[in-house]
């Protein structure tokens, strides 16, 4: 799972998308057991930065904020 930095831009969290992306391509070799590893599931990507992340190879988003609105501050 990659939860980036707060930015208001989009394309400013898309250099710590495909970091997180290259270093899952790169663990696929390390021979780790599936429950250690899903090779197909890459959780990157929220509600304001879902469309880079997906470009960036997420298969995983967490739209939360989309569906239930922005959280309540307590």
């Amino acid at each position: 799972m990659c939860i980036p930095p707060m930015c208001d831009n989009p394309e400013d969290v898309r250099k710590y998308f495909r970091e997180a992306s290259e270093i899952f391509e790169d663990m696929k070799t390390w021979g780790l057991p599936k429950e250690r590893l899903n090779p197909f599931m890459l959780s990157m990507g929220m509600s304001g930065d879902y469309e880079v992340a997906i470009e960036e190879g997420s298969t995983i988003v967490r739209v939360g904020s989309s569906i239930f609105g922005p959280r309540r501050v307590r």
